[in-house]
């Protein structure tokens, strides 16, 4: 039978995923974008019976979800509901990946029990995937890990995301632009990441929600000073000043639960996931 039926499985974590859960001995069957849509049933019904599901498949660049909401709603909460109904039909286990929900944050760091604030529609289809989540473990007695990943980053991430969009532009050699060199985020090395994921599959009962994250904040700026100095570099550094609508200025993730639910603490800090980033991508 096999052990662990991972969506997504092509994507930036998946494709790191899948690989960790093999070596540790599990059997893993994995969907991708060929096997169909996972806001589809009949893409479940071709899935064999598992023991648990990683839900990885889901859209999450947040500017597409602003020009392509019901899209992004239709993916990431249908699609959630049918690995739901998968679930309840297999008695598996879920371990679901959702984000960065809390909005403006009152304190830092940030706990699972902070209120949400979903402040675009990919947050909203997120969050509204979460709903889903703890109704089908309240009344239907499913085991589900919520993971709240904050800002991962490392090798295969697209460029629209920040970091990889800083790297093409030290390795173009001109100059780095960004719109705002002030906001601050809690990054997490996408290995980390897996590593929370191998964690949270261990058996447990009802609903779990965990934050993962770094602990720490960076901003915009000490970032490009990072990326400048591991790759060597040291162009000038322009600054459009504009600050997106609405703009969160800084994230700390509180991940105490994660260590004491799931025993995972990050093993990289900004700099050694950045070393690692550049290592790869050599």
């Amino acid at each position: 039978m096999v052990d662990v039926l991972v969506t997504g499985a092509s994507g930036f974590i998946g494709r790191r995923l899948s690989p960790i859960l093999r070596s540790s001995g599990l059997v893993v069957e994995e969907i991708v974008r060929e096997h169909g849509d996972v806001a589809d049933e009949k893409t479940w019904d071709a899935a064999p019976p598992c023991k648990a599901v990683v839900h990885l498949a889901g859209r999450s660049f947040v500017p597409d979800s602003w020009e392509q909401p019901a899209s992004f709603l239709r993916t990431n909460v249908q699609g959630t509901i049918n690995a739901l109904e998968y679930c309840r039909k297999h008695r598996a286990s879920l371990v679901y990946l959702s984000s960065y929900l809390y909005g403006h944050p009152k304190s830092l760091p940030i706990p699972e029990t902070a209120p949400l604030h979903a402040t675009n529609p990919y947050a909203s289809s997120k969050a509204l995937a979460e709903q889903a989540c703890r109704m089908y473990a309240q009344h239907f007695g499913l085991a589900i890990t919520v993971l709240r990943l904050f800002n991962v980053y490392g090798p295969g991430q697209p460029e629209p995301f920040l970091i990889p969009l800083l790297v093409r532009q030290v390795a173009e050699g001109r100059e780095i632009v960004v719109q705002d060199l002030e906001p601050r985020r809690d990054y997490v090395y996408v290995d980390d990441v897996a590593q929370a994921v191998a964690k949270a599959l261990a058996s447990s009962n009802g609903l779990r929600v965990v934050n993962v994250g770094s602990g720490a904040s960076h901003s915009v700026a000490e970032l490009v000073r990072l990326i400048q100095t591991i790759w060597r570099s040291a162009l000038p550094v322009r600054s459009k000043e504009v600050r997106r609508k609405d703009e969160i200025m800084d994230t700390i993730a509180d991940i105490r639960a994660a260590r004491e639910l799931l025993g995972w603490q990050p093993e990289h800090t900004l700099e050694e996931g950045l070393r690692a980033l550049r290592a790869a991508s050599s």
